[in-house]
């Protein structure tokens, strides 16, 4: 096989129907950029539940009475509610949190923020923590804690995880859809580049066809094309992830990826989608090319 004829033919199909292949080369990248963002998505969900799977809890908040009144829970009714927590199945320990203690968290949580300066240590409650050791126990908590004098109302913490794993779940699922119909898209503009390149060509090829060429070695520069468009789209794809990361991730979650509400999306994580790509963009092209080149281009 002459490696150099094929290059050439390549290089010619590529320059000769340019602005076909800038159109396919753009489309493919869109999906990408969309199939990159929903990877990100799934993988920032997974390391969002390994960060709350030891930090999640459920929160016994009392009354104002006696929050303003225990600052210690060495009263009678704070005894006695953290007594029937502790041994309430599935609870691993029972941690008592002030209101002093409580205004300090919130103050390092939303340091720098405006928020910060409108909440005074009586305008939050004391709180019983409960760590479980199955997130089955939240029920039997609930159930342990109703009518209880004292408490003021329960929050099983899961429940607000909960929505935030649904929204990450939209923007991947959304993502996703819109990468399947760009990537419809590409499929049929790759087709339709990859017979309109094999029409302007089919003088050369017939020629090379009666001098004894095979039919695969007349179809393999078809092939290289549109596996040439298809990692170009996937380097596109890529810087775009990039990018996108530096310009909107990294600007749009700052407050709450600085406050640990979600993990940061890294380099490294752009780096772990970028082969994924590579290999989905050129696999699509090759796959098309050929199927095209079987049923519709007779060469």
């Amino acid at each position: 096989m002459r490696t150099d004829f094929v290059v050439r033919e390549v290089v010619t199909g590529l320059r000769r129907n340019v602005t076909m292949t800038i159109a396919m080369v753009l489309t493919t990248a869109i999906s990408l950029v969309m199939v990159g963002t929903g990877l990100l998505a799934v993988r920032t969900i997974d390391r969002t539940e390994q960060l709350y799977s030891d930090r999640v809890e459920v929160q016994v908040a009392l009354t104002q009475d006696i929050s303003s009144a225990d600052t210690d829970c060495s009263q009678p009714i704070c005894m006695r509610l953290r007594s029937t927590l502790e041994s309430t199945p599935l609870v691993a320990s029972v941690r008592f949190e002030s209101q002093q203690q409580a205004y300090e968290r919130y103050l390092e949580l939303f340091e720098g923020q405006s928020l910060a300066d409108v909440v005074r240590p009586q305008s939050l409650p004391a709180t019983l923590r409960v760590k479980l050791t199955e997130p089955a126990g939240a029920q039997a908590v609930r159930q342990a804690m109703t009518d209880q004098v004292g408490v003021r109302n329960v929050i099983d913490q899961r429940e607000v995880v909960a929505k935030l794993f649904d929204f990450l779940g939209g923007v991947r699922d959304v993502a996703f859809a819109l990468a399947l119909v760009q990537a419809i898209a590409a499929l049929l503009l790759i087709s339709n580049t990859v017979q309109v390149s094999a029409f302007t060509r089919r003088v050369e090829v017939g020629v090379m066809r009666l001098v004894g060429a095979t039919r695969w070695y007349t179809q393999l520069p078809f092939l290289i094309e549109a596996v040439v468009t298809g990692v170009v789209g996937a380097v596109i794809a890529s810087v775009g992830l990039l990018v996108g990361k530096v310009l909107f991730f990294d600007q749009v979650l700052s407050g709450v990826v600085s406050n640990g509400v979600v993990p940061p999306v890294e380099v490294a994580d752009v780096l772990w989608a970028s082969p994924i790509l590579l290999m989905i963009g050129a696999g699509i092209a090759a796959v098309t090319g050929y199927v095209t080149l079987r049923l519709y281009v007779r060469l």
